[in-house]
């Protein structure tokens, strides 16, 4: 199949799903297209199957905002009839669904033909920003104009039906993990670099947005500091980035808490990791959770969202209402007082993150490709 993938290229859980999704069809022999307006930070290795078509955006006085959407469409049509593409998956509905709408409408125009859209649904997409009335009307067409639509989670399927009028069948597929790259021996010397005197290491990894939480990551870990010696690794960048550094300082913890900012490698860092800390306020899925969690590190999270979905209470890791701080130090200072425990929970993650291998997803992505080929199942 001859596929085009179109996502935003950032660090966010959309566009590492959609990359990492790209690269195992391309694994697979197929061709795959990634439309964007940069390369995409994952797409990192060479295959003869994968191509990457830049949109450009023209910039004239006469706008204010470039027109992002049009120059996609546009980019998104120009692709499809060179390349002779099979189909489009759109990820995140904002703009890509709309202006995969476009395209098709304009290639039908041109050559009769109805390229197949597929728009899968990845959170703030739906649970933030397409709920605002700024955005409601085109997303809700958009995805109802899809040929099939798909999320990442049960619950962001529940969330999207409970605030848009979507007429069609939205089909869960999970989020997945290549869990032979997470699953590495940790590296001794980087390990004794972090924590010399054998202090366990807890890590975040986020976008350090509100919604995540950051605040609550800090104060969890004060209470374990308290306790116990520990190191923080706070991985990633953001708005909240500059107030959470201060609050290290005023808590007189900042020589135990390394801010690394955006990483590529984070299997190398989550190898040496004893706990993975996500406080969120919401998450649809929780694609850092999952990857910790095939590196063996426990989670701590809340239970917001679909974080149920993969976390299971005592068992994988631990969650607790979103904001209930008391509860996660709680949890975090039993787990890390027992060696024995810690370590069965961290292969009971392990375990968990294997149901949802990439190895088992891909075939999922490929049935549902295959019902919209033109020369029937392939």
């Amino acid at each position: 199949m001859r596929i085009g993938i179109v996502c935003y290229p950032t660090f966010g859980g959309s566009g590492v799903l959609a990359t990492e999704l790209g690269k195992a069809l391309a694994d697979e022999g197929h061709q795959v297209h990634f439309i964007t307006y940069q390369q995409p930070v994952r797409l990192n290795v060479f295959n003869a199957n994968i191509f990457y078509h830049e949109v450009r955006v023209p910039t004239y006085p006469l706008f204010d905002y470039p027109p992002y959407e049009v120059a996609l469409a546009s980019t998104m049509v120009d692709v499809i009839m060179n390349h002779d593409l099979d189909l489009l998956h759109v990820h995140y509905a904002i703009p890509h669904a709309s202006a995969a709408y476009m395209a098709k409408q304009i290639v039908k125009q041109k050559t009769n033909r109805n390229i197949p859209v597929i728009t899968t649904l990845h959170g703030t997409d739906i649970t933030l920003v397409g709920k605002d009335k700024t955005y409601e009307p085109v997303v809700t067409f958009s995805i109802n104009e899809s040929d099939a639509i798909t999320a990442v989670s049960q619950n962001l399927k529940e969330e999207t039906y409970k605030f848009f009028p979507i007429h069609k069948e939205i089909e869960v597929i999970h989020n997945f993990v290549d869990v032979g790259r997470f699953n590495k021996k940790p590296i001794d010397a980087f390990r004794k670099v972090i924590a010399p005197n054998g202090e366990k290491i807890l890590i975040h990894a986020s976008n350090f947005r509100k919604v995540k939480r950051v605040v609550d990551v800090i104060e969890i870990f004060a209470a374990v500091r308290k306790e116990m010696p520990a190191k923080l690794l706070m991985v990633g960048d953001g708005p909240e980035r500059p107030g959470t550094e201060e609050m290290t300082r005023e808590l007189g913890i900042e020589d135990d808490v390394r801010f690394l900012g955006k990483q590529e490698q984070m299997e190398d860092i989550l190898a040496v990791s004893d706990i993975f800390l996500l406080p969120s306020e919401y998450e649809s899925f929780g694609l850092a959770a999952l990857e910790a969690m095939a590196a063996r590190s426990v989670v701590i999270s809340s239970n917001a969202g679909g974080l149920s979905e993969i976390n299971t209470q005592g068992e994988t890791g631990y969650m607790a209402n979103v904001g209930d701080v008391a509860a996660m130090s709680r949890y975090a200072i039993e787990l890390l007082k027992d060696d024995q425990k810690l370590e069965t929970m961290k292969e009971a993650a392990y375990q968990q993150a294997c149901r949802f291998d990439i190895k088992n997803i891909i075939p999922v992505y490929e049935k549902l490709y295959s019902r919209f080929c033109r020369m029937g199942p392939c």
